[in-house]
Order: C-alpha cells, then structure tokens, then sequence
C-alpha cells in the first residue's frame, strides 16, 4: 500500500537542498512579475533604502503573496498527510471528509445570499482584512467537518470507513446547494463565484499571510506530537490500541488540526486542487512513510510546490494572472498519472 523504497540520501541533506529551492524560489517570486525588480532594487529595499515604488511592490503585494503560499502549501500537505496516515490510504485527501465542500458552500452563500455589494458593506474592522466570503468558507469548512466527524462517532469509536463515507455524501451535498446558488446568482456573483472556486492569491494582504504563518506554525507543532502515533496507525487500529495509543483522542486531534488547516487555506486562497493528495505522495517516495521525516519534507514540498505555481501563475500569461488551482490541478493531475504509471511499471517489471 505504501512505497517502501527511498532515496540513499541523507533526510538533513535532503531537507537543507529543499529548503535552499524554496528560498530561491521566494527570491524569484518576489523579483518577478508584471513588474520586475533587479537584484539592485531588492538588494536596497532589505538595507532599507530602496524606492517607495519599489517598496510598496514587494512589502504590500509580493511578499505576503510568497508567505502566503508557502505557509498555505505547507499546510495542506501536512494535511494530507497526516489524513493518509490516519485513514491508512494513500490516495486519500484532506477534501475527502467534506471540507472543501463546505468551504465551497459557505462562500456560494456568503456572496449569492449576502451579496458582492452586501459583502463589500459588511466588511469592517477585522473584516476588511479577512473577507466575508473567506469567514463564511471558513465556517462551512468547520461545520461540514463537525457534521461528518459526529455522524461517524457512536459509543466513544469514531468509524474511519463511516467517515469517508458520510464525507463523500455530505460533499456532494453541500455541492448540489452550490450548484443550485449557482443557478441563482446573477453574472457578477457567477463570476465572483467562478473565480473563487478556481483558487487565486492576488487578494492576499499583508495580515492575511501573517494569519497563514502563524497556522502554519501551530499546525506544525500539533502534527508532529502525533509522528509516532500515525505510525502506528499504519499497522491498524487495533495495533496502534496495542502499543499504548489512544486511538480515540488521536483521531480526533488529527481531525481538528486537519479541518482547521484546509478550513484556513480554502478560506484565504480559495479551493486548491491535488497539493494534499499528490505532496504527500511524492515526500513518501522520496522519505519512505516514517512520519518523523515524511512530515517535515511534506511541508517543504507543498510550499515549494505553491510558491512555484504562484510564480508561474503571474508569468505565463503576464499581466493577466492564471487562477492558481488550474496550474495545480494540470500538474499535480499530470505528475500524479506519471507517478502511478512509473510504479505500474516497476511492479510489472518484478513480475516479469
């Protein structure tokens, strides 16, 4: 079920060499775009001397868009991960249990039921940084993750299998009632709605990405108290209940920290396809599926993943800027068919 080989590099060697790809990717994200800045205009705006012009770009617009990114890709993989190893499934995905779902409902209803221009009326204080479409895919996400987590749990024991079922249900539930808002909406709402739904940061503010990378960090710190745990849960259920793991209490903490996570990310950067399904995959390739270094190597991936395809989506068909959910979906969807006909191929060659 899960690759067992893995790269002969050392795990320290492997992260430093992601890690060195991510910062040099931030540095091209940040001096590439409709506007370029040469290495002299960054090299003066970090000595405090740079242009106002200059400094406005990157401090308001390019460098909360690359935290944004990488602390938004970081956190769906460690999501991703940590649901396939809760759910002992190598394809499943933090979506799986209905959140994007009901990320997707609680905005159709945000602009369709408040409105584009009742949503612009609304946002005051703490809204005007936030959104009241992103609050409302916030809470959508939470309350379809609560729904499903509920009706999966009886007596104390929460069904992985009743999980994923009620998951799919309530998915296409909530996404029949978008469909029909949908329907409803007229051409700006459609359109507001389109663009959401295809995910996007050009909207990104500066609190936005400090709210991102200080979930970022708690989500981090929360995942990684339950390393050995999801390892565990890789041998069943009743293996980890063997070896001393509360099994109930795990699951949901990693339940939480994966609702809270996605419910974050759809809500600030819209719905972003494939990154929790197909990092997680590739890290486990790369680290094998010890969740002390898939963990850590996910997260780097997922943000070197994002901050990449937000680049691209700027440059491709600069001014015009690409929805970013397109870019990762045609990649993640292209790479994750290359990876499962490789492994085809490999099985078939050790039967041969």
């Amino acid at each position: 079920m899960y690759a067992s080989r893995r790269l002969a590099i050392p795990f320290f060697w492997q992260c430093l060499a992601l890690a060195l790809m991510l910062g040099i990717a931030a540095l091209a994200s940040v001096a590439f775009g409709a506007v370029s800045l040469s290495v002299t205009d960054l090299l003066a705006w970090l000595s405090g001397q740079g242009d106002a012009h200059v400094r406005v770009i990157i401090e308001q617009l390019r460098l909360p868009r690359v935290i944004c990114a990488a602390s938004v890709g970081a956190m769906l993989s460690l999501a991703g991960a940590c649901a396939q190893g809760l759910f002992r499934n190598p394809l499943a995905d933090p979506s799986l249990i209905g959140v994007s779902a009901g990320a997707s409902l609680g905005a159709s209803l945000a602009i369709v039921g408040v409105g584009v221009g009742g949503s612009r009326l609304l946002a005051a204080g703490f809204w005007e940084q936030f959104g009241v479409v992103s609050a409302g895919a916030f809470s959508g996400a939470l309350l379809a993750a609560f729904l499903v987590y509920r009706f999966a749990t009886s007596g104390g024991m929460t069904s992985v299998v009743t999980m994923l079922l009620a998951g799919v249900a309530l998915s296409y539930l909530a996404g029949s009632v978008s469909t029909f808002l949908e329907y409803m909406a007229d051409d700006q709402e459609l359109r507001q709605l389109s663009l959401w739904k295809m995910g996007g940061l050009d909207m990104i503010t500066p609190a936005e990405s400090a709210l991102a990378l200080i979930a970022l960090v708690a989500m981090s710190v929360g995942c990684w108290q339950f390393r050995g745990a999801l390892d565990a849960f890789l041998l069943g259920e009743s293996e980890a209940r063997y070896l001393g793991v509360n099994v109930a209490q795990v699951k949901r903490s990693v339940i939480a920290w994966v609702a809270f996570s996605v419910a974050l990310s759809v809500a600030l950067c819209g719905v972003i396809a494939f990154v929790g399904l197909l990092v997680p995959h590739v890290a486990r390739l790369i680290a094998g599926p010890l969740h002390r270094f898939l963990l850590p190597l996910s997260a780097l991936l997922g943000a070197l993943l994002l901050v990449l395809a937000d680049l691209a989506a700027r440059l491709v068909l600069a001014p015009t800027e690409l929805p970013i959910g397109l870019l990762t979906a045609l990649f993640g969807a292209s790479l994750f068919l290359w990876l499962l006909y490789s492994q085809l191929l490999a099985a078939r060659g050790q039967h041969a």
